[in-house]
């Protein structure tokens, strides 16, 4: 574990809990060891720390290649447990870094809309997440955050609530190919949304409207 990794965690953990009504649900679904890909909604930057943090295990995350495009930038990132994906798909040299993390018994966490969201509310997921479990067959842990939008500007001194909610770990049925990639997506959307209020929910709330 990187010195960056080390320092950063009490820090992260100090700055949540004093500046904002910090709430974690469902921690007893979190596996304490081995392999796990951990899925979550992406509203802000907050996202990646505050899961961490949450999750009580050493987790790596796919992050966007602009952060890695300076030469201390992309020190720090990977000092944080990061590295560097194409927000248009997974290349090969990221799904064999995602394989190799998860190979050394890790959590990876991967937000699979690919983007942080405007409005707050879940799109449609990018394949990525869905094909590194299809072809690793590790559990996946779904997650909601719920609140970072609001962490923002004077909001400080309201201790804004940020809740994150872990829900059970899943696997998805064993099947190759791009239908059962699009299918594995959608699963893991699904259980996401599952944990989220109505109004967060987004296509998944319409669909579940019909």
């Amino acid at each position: 574990m990187h010195w960056v990794y080390r320092v950063s965690y009490p820090a992260v953990c100090a700055f949540y809990f004093i500046l904002c009504r910090w709430q974690i649900k469902g921690k007893e679904n979190v596996p304490k060891e081995g392999p796990l890909l951990v899925v979550a909604n992406h509203m802000t930057n907050h996202d990646p720390p505050l899961l961490s943090v949450s999750l009580g295990r050493y987790v790596v995350f796919m992050a966007k290649d602009d952060l890695f495009r300076s030469r201390l930038g992309g020190y720090f990132m990977r000092g944080l447990g990061t590295f560097p994906i194409r927000r248009n798909g997974v290349q090969r040299e990221s799904l064999r870094a995602a394989q190799q993390v998860l190979a050394d018994g890790h959590a990876l966490g991967i937000f699979p809309e690919g983007m942080r969201s405007r409005t707050g509310k879940l799109s449609r997921a990018f394949p990525g997440a869905a094909l590194i479990a299809l072809q690793t067959g590790v559990p996946i842990l779904p997650v909601a955050i719920i609140g970072t939008e609001n962490v923002k500007g004077m909001n400080w001194l309201r201790r804004p609530r940020l809740t994150v909610t872990f829900g059970k770990p899943f696997r998805p049925p064993p099947a190759t190919g791009k239908t059962a990639r699009d299918e594995c997506a959608e699963l893991i959307m699904e259980r996401i949304a599952e944990l989220l209020p109505e109004d967060y929910r987004g296509v998944y709330a319409r669909e579940e409207a019909e």
